[in-house]
């Protein structure tokens, strides 16, 4: 893992700017807080802070090779983060090729890969990542970003060049660059989407997963290496539960190759519990780690998303595969602290947020670092295998909107429930959503001859890897770097995700259930109630007096006449949440429209966003 950052400006000398490069790379301190570097030429600066996880004594960065160029520079320069995991096959391939190598870094064998290759060296790594690469004979940046997205990389056009960096917040250190909004970026903010390439600050963007972009004088390309395809799933049932099975044989152990320790995130579900069965087979006595929250087994009630407690579940398999199993016992002192709240709100960045998920998530990760650099998670799986409600339930799929958000406004998760009429009559949001879900609609790749059911499967696929995906993975990306720990989500592995999309819906749900195909694959690895569990969301605090709070800081922000969006919360919307009963919680989706509104009041303020609200007030 690692964090990145650079300025590339043909117009001024940058090797007279290292304050500022410093300053860039400075922010993201909590991805790298092992050691730092830069690397700074006429027209380029590169900025890095380093997690140390592979060839720890000697895989630096910026690395430059010793190949120098006619003027006395390196021919290449990277800033990288992230993790190939095929890098030892390539660095075998690249011997083979006459190269010869000074580390043991997966980071020497990027650069490598790049001099023999050049731009298509995308198309050989397997691996999750953001590069970097300055190649001083052409003058010219590449930037790299992996097929899922599963590493984040910034970037914003300046009148000379570019700045990038894998936070925003690197970004907007720099001096021309600024927080800046309008109507358009507050939709953003206020609906539960992640549009590849768009970010809720105007005029930086986000490099879209499986898409590079070439920077030289006076231009910028972005172009795609990678993209789903669709084609016929010809497999029949047992070939397919073994295919993949082979593939998740294949992809767990590749991401368990580390120098630090390493550990498994256990919740007790079907996804992860089935990377930890694996693992283990490959690292016995590995340790596994859950969250709970205290008193939330014994007093724990069901609701339609969590029909039972992971508790219990985790502890099993963890017993069954016999791992060294630790339970991370939360509170709600814990998730309503101040500071860590404060450094949730700065470590995302973006006005995403998913209420206590988020914050336990941190402190979470905050324990498991104390413990171990690596965890692998099962980010995906529902994605991949149809795991969640909208690929089945009638409403959802014949939603004329992104299916989440269609069931959401059901329940209650409406990002316009809690603002005045006249304010989201003014932000266009219907509008604008409509235009997020036709232009996702136009992407799906087709299938000549599919029935309709089948092409509807598709396009809910789809919509979900590339708009819902990349919230969870945003999520646990940002927590997991606040707290110097790198997650590893083997179902991201592309030739997986290839592999599954092309597969019926019918045949992921064999027996009628969800992710059957998944739940058949992992047969043998787990208990019997583990592998016959129905999903469960991750755990949320069942606390009243932890939404006492988050209604509190709701009134605040309602009576606070400098708040930013003071002037259009819908005061009779809020009083209905506020005069609940004392000991009434929360829905998951109130809590969640309470804590957008909170935290979107908090990241105008706290990143100072300039943007002009006069236009949306109703006087």
């Amino acid at each position: 893992m690692c964090g990145i950052t650079g300025w590339v400006a043909f117009d001024r000398d940058l090797t007279r700017e290292p304050a500022v490069v410093e300053a860039m790379a400075e922010t993201l301190h909590r991805r790298g807080p092992d050691e730092g570097g830069q690397w700074l030429g006429e027209h380029i600066a590169l900025g890095h802070r380093r997690l140390s996880i592979i060839d720890l004594a000697h895989g630096q960065q910026p690395m430059r090779t010793p190949e120098k160029g006619p003027d006395g520079q390196p021919v290449a320069v990277i800033s990288y983060g992230g993790e190939i995991y095929n890098y030892r096959e390539l660095r075998a391939e690249l011997t083979k090729l006459g190269h010869r190598f000074r580390t043991e870094s997966d980071t020497e064998v990027a650069l490598r890969a790049y001099l023999e290759w050049g731009e298509r060296f995308v198309d050989r790594l397997n691996g999750m990542y953001s590069i970097a690469i300055w190649d001083t004979t052409t003058q010219e940046l590449l930037l790299v970003r992996d097929r899922l997205g599963v590493k984040p990389l910034y970037y914003y056009p300046t009148p000379g060049g570019v700045l990038f960096g894998s936070e925003p917040k690197a970004i907007l250190a720099n001096p021309l660059a600024h927080a800046r909004a309008s109507a358009e970026e507050l939709c953003d903010a206020l609906l539960f989407i992640r549009t590849p390439g768009r970010v809720p600050f105007q005029g930086m963007r986000e490099l879209k997963p499986g898409h590079v972009l070439r920077v030289g004088h006076g231009k910028l390309r972005e172009s795609r290496y990678w993209a789903l395809e669709s084609r016929p799933h010809t497999d029949d049932l047992r070939t397919t539960i073994d295919t993949v099975r082979d593939l998740l044989d294949d992809i767990v152990p590749r991401q368990m190759i580390a120098d630090v320790p390493l550990v498994s995130l256990l919740s007790g579900g079907l996804d992860s519990s089935t990377v930890t069965a694996i693992a283990h087979r490959h690292r016995p006595g590995l340790s596994t780690f859950s969250v709970d929250f205290t008193g939330h087994t014994e007093n724990f009630q069901a609701d339609p998303i969590r029909p039972t407690p992971d508790g219990p579940f985790a502890l099993e398999v963890a017993e069954f595969v016999g791992s060294d199993h630790h339970a991370i016992m939360l509170d709600r002192a814990g998730l309503l602290d101040p500071g860590v709240r404060a450094t949730v709100l700065r470590a995302w960045d973006l006005p995403f947020n998913f209420a206590d998920l988020d914050v336990s998530l941190y402190l979470l990760f905050k324990a498991v670092r104390e413990h171990a650099t690596v965890a692998l998670s099962g980010e995906a799986a529902d994605e991949l295998f149809g795991g969640y409600l909208w690929f089945t339930d009638p409403g959802a799929r014949a939603a004329t909107t992104f299916p989440w958000l269609a069931l959401g406004a059901h329940r209650g998760l409406d990002p316009r429930s809690l603002f005045r009429s006249s304010f989201v009559d003014a932000l266009n949001i219907a509008e604008y959503e409509a235009d997020l879900y036709s232009a996702a609609l136009a992407e799906v790749p087709r299938l000549d001859g599919e029935n309709a059911e089948d092409a509807r499967s598709r396009e809910l696929s789809y919509l979900t890897l590339t708009r819902w995906l990349p919230i969870l993975l945003d999520k646990k990306d940002r927590m997991g770097m606040a707290s110097g720990l790198e997650g590893r989500v083997p179902f991201c592995d592309h030739r997986l995700v290839e592999y599954v999309f092309n597969i019926p819906l019918a045949m992921k749900r064999h027996d009628g259930r969800e992710k059957a195909l998944l739940r058949s694959a992992a047969a043998g690895l787990l208990p019997e109630s583990v592998l016959n569990r129905r999903k469960a969301a991750y755990p949320s605090i069942q606390d009243p007096e932890y939404d006492r709070a988050l209604l509190r800081d709701l009134t605040s922000a309602v009576h606070d006449p400098a708040a930013p969006l003071n002037p259009f919360l819908d005061d009779d919307a809020v009083r209905r949440l506020v005069v609940k009963p004392a000991n009434s919680a929360l829905s998951e989706f109130e809590r969640i429209l309470v804590e957008s509104s909170v935290r979107l009041n908090s990241w105008l303020r706290n990143y100072e966003v300039s943007v002009d609200l006069s236009p949306l007030l109703i006087h």
